[in-house]
């Protein structure tokens, strides 16, 4: 006779939770702002091949923690997606809302259907144009889609990290404020992140039509001394 066992709806909820917090927990934070006039996405990241941030279009940004492998087919997936709407309607319908609901769809259904949990956590970042603000889209391991109105965090220790920003930075402020507040509270008052294991990039428009840019050591060095 075959033996089954049982495990209860919210023992096996509770389980893929633990297992995706754990695999997010580990890699290194993630903190995106908006400034007066743009977005700047800041990662801890001491690779210099394996970007945590990329851009997915136009007026879009991508950000992702967890397994590597895991965010970047999200991030290339999301290329297709935004490529796909821009040829087949037009490049103004591309919004970051549907695109972080095709996200959180996603990783929602593998989340609760597929054989185990993505440990990833997402962000998608608009730069605001004359029909849409700027936003910031933070999903969840579980397909959870939070607007956040100022500014967001991702993986590692969020929560403290969250809350030495917040007590930095009351409201949006140029690019070179919000960076260094932004460092300081992914390093912390005990130790310092080298210029050369920061990953910034910013959404910023600056006369073309793409808008975003990778900054280079020495100009966030720079503004970093401003």
């Amino acid at each position: 006779m075959s033996n089954y066992f049982y495990v209860s709806p919210q023992q096996l909820i509770n389980d893929r939770a633990e297992f995706a917090q754990k695999g997010i927990a580990r890699g290194r934070s993630i903190l995106a702002a908006i400034y007066d006039v743009g977005v700047v996405m800041v990662a801890e990241n001491p690779s210099a091949s394996l970007n945590k941030i990329s851009e997915i279009y136009d007026r879009i940004a991508f950000a992702g923690v967890g397994r590597y492998n895991e965010f970047d087919r999200l991030r290339e997936a999301g290329i297709r997606w935004a490529d796909g709407t821009g040829f087949t309607y037009s490049r103004e319908d591309v919004d970051a809302r549907a695109l972080a609901n095709y996200y959180a769809q996603h990783i929602g259904d593998m989340f609760t259907e597929g054989p185990k949990p993505l440990e990833v956590e997402i962000l998608v970042a608009q730069l605001g144009g004359t029909l849409r603000p700027t936003k910031l889209y933070r999903v969840a391991y579980e397909g959870t889609l939070t607007d956040e109105p100022h500014f967001a965090v991702l993986g590692g220790d969020a929560e403290t990290i969250r809350s030495r920003f917040e007590a930095s930075e009351a409201e949006p402020d140029g690019l070179a404020t919000t960076l260094r507040h932004a460092v300081a509270a992914l390093a912390g008052p005990e130790r310092t992140i080298p210029v050369e294991d920061l990953e910034v990039c910013i959404l910023e428009d600056r006369g073309g039509r793409r808008t975003f840019a990778r900054l280079s050591d020495a100009e966030v060095a720079t503004l970093l001394t401003e």
